[in-house]
């Protein structure tokens, strides 16, 4: 007698993950939880689903890492989106965490899911890199924004712009005011340890790039930089692949967009509007191409012409939905940006 199939959900939190196994009738073979540890995980599942034929999380915050080491230890998982799994279990009528690692083990079980490739660990850590610098570059803002306000209420209003003069030019406006020279030396000297630790960051950007043939490739487009180029690589990551992307737990993927991405056109508008998971980078070249590019070409001429007519914003965005189809065009040709009207158009 043949042993009947099996399949395997996993409801994964941060410190416990709710399994359960059903077999081919739909039959429960075993349900309980494990630690959401890949050892506890692969353990549990070894043991009371030893013939699992698919065994499924959803994408979350812990996904792409149990996914990898799931799959080093022998566990063939898949990602599923968890939003096409959240509409499938909103039809049960009580939902409770049994009922929800239930129902992801029916899904394994008729197929009907939507698995999404999990980026891998090298781009996942120039993901976060990138985040990380991000929010450096936040912080420094807001604290920026913080102290003029302070500024202001005292009648001192500084001039725009004061990158790195900022603490100086500070410092010269509360010069006689020891009141305020107590209430924003602190907030300064934060600002100042932050731009070194800002730099260290850059320095990391600068050699992740220069260390990519693909980095380099983009960066022969005008308005694209080392950490658009980095971005816009580890957003796609694969420029052929026509399934989903897990990015740090969200899906990058739009139901209504998932048969259109095929072609090239399609898919560089489609990652141009996906500002959220990684799409932004053609967006912030497309600004620094129209208000800082230097260097003449057809594509700035176009945006150019375009912000007349409709205006800077709307300009804006369609230069970077075009900039997002020559990316994506020369990534998947493996050539570099050319500086004539009609690469460029």
């Amino acid at each position: 007698m043949s042993q009947s199939n099996q399949y395997v959900g996993l409801d994964v939190s941060l410190k416990e993950t709710s399994i359960c196994v059903i077999d081919d009738a739909d039959k429960i073979v075993w349900r309980g939880r494990a630690d959401s540890t890949p050892e506890a995980i692969t353990s549990a599942v070894k043991q009371h689903a030893p013939h699992a034929v698919r065994i499924g999380l959803e994408s979350g915050q812990l996904s792409n890492w149990l996914f990898h080491e799931l799959r080093q230890a022998g566990v063939s998982v898949i990602c599923v989106d968890a939003r096409h799994a959240k509409a499938a279990l909103s039809l049960k009528v009580n939902k409770t965490d049994a009922n929800d690692v239930f129902g992801l083990a029916q899904i394994m079980r008729v197929g009907w899911y939507r698995e999404v490739t999990v980026k891998g660990l090298d781009c996942q850590a120039v993901r976060a890199l990138l985040v990380a610098r991000a929010q450096i570059v936040s912080q420094i803002t807001t604290l920026k924004n913080c102290v003029r306000g302070i500024l202001k209420t005292f009648g001192r209003v500084l001039p725009k712009g004061l990158r790195s003069q900022f603490a100086e030019r500070v410092r010269a406006a509360i010069d006689g005011h020891p009141v305020l020279g107590a209430i924003i030396e602190p907030t300064l000297r934060v600002l100042e340890a932050m731009r070194v630790q800002l730099r260290v960051y850059g320095r990391t950007v600068i050699y992740r790039a220069r260390s990519n043939d693909t980095a380099r490739q983009l960066m022969s487009t005008p308005g694209v930089g080392t950490v658009v180029a980095l971005a816009y690589i580890t957003g796609v990551e694969d420029p052929g692949a026509l399934q989903a992307i897990v990015v740090g737990g969200g899906v990058f993927r739009d139901d209504a967009q998932t048969l259109s991405i095929r072609r090239g056109r399609s898919r560089g508008a489609y990652l141009q509007v996906r500002r959220r998971h990684g799409a932004w980078p053609s967006v912030r070249a497309a600004k620094v191409l129209l208000s800082r590019s230097a260097r003449p070409s057809a594509l700035k001429t176009w945006g150019e012409a375009l912000g007349k007519r409709i205006g800077a914003k709307k300009a804006t965005m369609a230069v970077a939905r075009k900039l997002a189809v020559i990316l994506h065009g020369m990534w998947t040709t493996g050539t570099t940006f050319k500086w004539n009207a009609e690469a460029a158009a």
